[in-house]
C-alpha cells in the first residue's frame, strides 16, 4: 500500500490490511509463516519552516501481528516466532533535508525516517518495525547442541562418530606440555 500526502490532504487515512506470507521478503534466516494484519491511521503534518516552505511530514500509527519462523542459531531448526508491536512514526520527504553539507539535528529528528516522491510505501514500514521486534538471536531450545562442526550433524538429533576421530595433529606438540609447567 502506497501512502503519498495527496491522499492525507483533507482526512486521515484509516487502513486495515491484511499481507500475505512471501509478500515481504524480510531475512535469510526470517520467514513469515501466515497472513500478518497491520491496522492503523496515517495523518498528514504541516511543518512550517517559514512564509513560503511548508514541508508534508507524513505520520504513521498501526498496531501489527503475525507468526514468523526463525531460524535456530545453533542448529537452523525452523523456531515458530509470534511477533505484535505497535508502532507511531514520522516521515518525511527526502528533498526536505537534502541540503548541501553537514548539518547538526536534534534528538527528535532522530526518530524521522524518510519518504522518496512516490511516497510512503506501508510494507516498507512494516518490514522495518518487524525486523527490529524480532530477537538479534534466536534458539531452538536453551540447551540446543548445535551442529556437528565436521559433519554437520545435528547434535538434538543424533550423536555423531566425529567426537571419536583423532586430534587435529597440529595440537600435538602442545600435549605434552602440561606435565611440564611449574606452579
Amino acid at each position: 500500500m502506497l501512502i503519498t500526502p495527496l491522499q492525507l490532504e483533507k482526512e486521515a487515512l484509516h487502513f486495515e490490511e491484511s499481507i500475505p506470507a512471501g509478500a515481504i521478503d524480510y531475512a535469510p534466516d526470517t520467514r513469515q509463516t501466515g497472513l500478518m494484519s497491520v491496522e492503523g491511521q496515517a495523518d498528514l503534518l504541516l511543518e512550517h519552516r517559514g512564509p513560503q516552505d511548508t514541508v508534508q511530514d507524513i505520520r504513521i500509527r498501526a498496531h501489527y501481528a503475525a507468526e514468523f519462523e526463525v531460524l535456530c542459531a545453533r542448529c537452523v531448526d525452523p523456531v515458530l516466532n509470534p511477533v505484535e508491536g505497535d508502532f507511531d512514526l514520522i516521515f518525511r520527504p527526502e528533498e526536505a533535508d537534502a541540503e548541501a553539507g553537514e548539518r547538526a539535528i536534534t534528538a527528535d529528528e532522530t526518530e524521522i525516517g524518510y519518504y522518496g516522491k512516490g511516497g510512503l510505501s506501508l510494507e516498507d514500514v512494516v518490514r522495518e518495525q518487524v525486523l527490529l521486534s524480532l530477537p538479534g538471536r534466536t534458539l531452538c531450545k536453551p540447551d540446543c547442541k548445535g551442529l556437528c562442526p565436521r559433519c554437520g550433524q545435528n547434535l538434538n538429533v543424533a550423536t555423531c562418530k566425529c567426537a571419536e576421530t583423532e586430534v587435529d595433529p597440529r595440537w600435538n606438540a602442545l600435549a605434552g606440555l602440561a606435565g611440564h609447567i611449574e606452579h
